[in-house]
């Protein structure tokens, strides 16, 4: 018993020297407080009603709802899109964390079809690094390489050479939609439903273990992939950032290709928060007052987090408040990304 005893006492001791050293402490969720769930993603309109009607018409498991005062989407797995309206355009520069938001469709081909007779302006060009060459659909171009979606220029360059041919059937393809968002649509699979809001982080790593210091989001599968990414150990402050070169690949949304060199973020209930290192050197901006505003995670004990979250000295930016039926606070998390906790007994 005394030799238990002081183990206990020792590992104690060890894991309050980390944490007054600064070092993040993976704790034991003996606090109960969980994982929080995706709840809602909250987008700026100068049209409400006109952004709702887009994502009914564009998306079948859509439907048009209400929550807390706010015109909304509801999805079948129980996320919501809400919308303010603002008087003049939402920012969509300069880049934020949040990249593009993103819905499980059940057939890749019909959707792609159902969009290119009813709604072919609203389909976004994949340039495939070919020239001004562009398709609807990634599988439309060559395949990923070296464990991406995409390929760099030397890639591209390989797969010409050895007459690889794209796969065809699946991949995903892009909407714009309303005040400068992206939405992605990606099949095939079993159910049509909102799926990931895709960002982008100043070191993706440090994002994952950002969510699994504060959030509680489990450690397993969250670790940093892509070319350029970190030690296979458990990511710690001391190893979670990443140099990286900014190689490009294709497809991408713009013709100057995309970065795909690191990864990391976590998940919420079925939506998943990952996303690449930002585009650039240039560090990314709070995401408050553009298209996408914040995400809203539901907690069971809004109080209870705030002290947690306090005690971890996370930056809280707004206090307690009244949200509908319930009540809220804003929090930031990794890369400025705007955090709402929405108490949801």
């Amino acid at each position: 018993m005394k030799h238990k005893f002081l183990l206990a006492a020792l590992a104690v001791a060890v894991a309050a020297a980390l944490s007054w050293r600064g070092a993040p402490v993976a704790r034991a969720q003996s606090d109960d407080l969980g994982v929080p769930e995706f709840h809602h993603l909250h987008l700026l309109s100068t049209n409400p009603d006109a952004a709702v009607a887009f994502y009914v018409a564009h998306f079948a498991s859509a439907t048009k709802a209400s929550w807390g005062g706010f015109p909304a989407v509801s999805t079948p797995n129980n996320v919501l899109m809400l919308f303010t309206k603002v008087d003049r355009p939402p920012l969509t520069s300069p880049q934020t964390a949040f990249w593009h938001f993103g819905w499980n469709v059940t057939d890749e081909r019909a959707k792609l079809a159902e969009y290119q007779s009813k709604f072919p302006r609203d389909l976004a060009p994949l340039y495939t690094g070919d020239g001004d060459k562009f398709v609807y659909v990634s599988s439309d171009s060559w395949p990923g390489a070296g464990g991406t979606l995409g390929r760099t220029r030397e890639q591209i360059e390989e797969a010409k050479r050895d007459n690889i041919q794209p796969a065809g059937g699946a991949g995903f393809g892009y909407l714009k939609g309303p005040d400068g968002v992206f939405i992605e649509f990606a099949g095939n699979q079993a159910q049509e439903r909102f799926n990931h809001v895709h960002m982008f982080y100043d070191d993706p790593r440090c994002a994952t273990l950002w969510y699994q210091v504060h959030l509680n989001v489990p450690a397993a599968g969250a670790r940093g992939g892509g070319r350029g990414r970190g030690p296979a150990e458990p990511i710690t402050e001391a190893n979670c950032k990443v140099e990286n070169d900014y190689t490009r690949s294709w497809p991408a949304l713009t013709q100057d290709g995309m970065v795909r060199t690191a990864t990391g973020g976590g998940v919420f209930g079925d939506v998943t928060m990952t996303g690449y290192v930002r585009q650039s050197p240039t560090p990314l901006v709070s995401t408050r007052g553009h298209s996408a505003d914040h995400v809203g995670l539901s907690v069971k004990n809004l109080d209870a987090w705030l002290a947690k979250l306090r005690r971890e000295n996370v930056t809280v930016l707004m206090e307690p408040y009244k949200l509908g039926d319930t009540r809220a606070a804003m929090i930031e998390g990794p890369s400025k990304a705007a955090l709402e906790l929405v108490e949801v007994k």
